[in-house]
């Protein structure tokens, strides 16, 4: 009995030991100069979440739920005349709606790259300027003209949730923005 004592208590003195080793000899990632600079000249924009209609044949079929938020360049940003997420919110629409990015019926073909590359430089030329850096798709999903009539019509039926689009890797839109950029967007910058 005494044996399984001490080793329990040897198993934990290594495990913590190890651990606080770990700690601290961990080193934080060395940022470069330049890393440090393209920091310096660039902002998250968190996004709005918006809704653009899907038309086939004159009429709505569903409606895509998308937020999407940005990597911007801080001064460009500030030069603008209309506010960026305002600009940016009249853009996607633009060119989700009038660019059919993603066909609903065949998502076999959608790759979640070359969307946000597309948005990003329908972005940028809406914009008239190199103003967006990168663009994080937080959420994008689809909803039918039938779900939406579903919901509306029954009060006590259970919700849904609306379904994920999957590109033809497999993959599904995550991007998140980092948790500092989340903290000073809450605290009002």
């Amino acid at each position: 009995m005494l044996k399984l004592v001490f080793t329990g208590v040897w198993i934990c003195a290594v495990s913590l030991g190890s651990v606080y080793f770990s700690i601290q000899h961990a080193s934080a990632p060395v940022e470069t100069d330049a890393e440090a600079e393209r920091r310096a000249l660039q902002e998250y924009v968190q996004g709005e979440l918006i809704t653009v209609p899907v038309i086939t044949d004159g009429a709505v079929q569903g409606y895509f739920l998308t937020k999407l938020s940005f990597t911007v360049d801080k001064a460009k940003a500030k030069m603008l005349d209309v506010p960026l997420k305002e600009s940016v919110t009249n853009a996607l629409f633009d060119i989700l709606v009038g660019q059919k990015l993603i066909n609903v019926a065949d998502t076999s073909n959608f790759d979640l790259a070359t969307f946000k590359t597309k948005v990003k430089e329908g972005l940028n030329k809406q914009l008239r300027d190199e103003v967006i850096f990168d663009v994080l798709i937080e959420q994008l999903e689809y909803l039918s003209k039938a779900d939406v009539a579903r919901i509306a019509n029954s009060a006590n039926e259970k919700q849904r949730k609306p379904v994920p689009i999957v590109d033809k890797n497999g993959e599904t839109a995550h991007d998140q923005m980092p948790e500092s950029e989340k903290r000073a967007a809450a605290a009002g910058r």
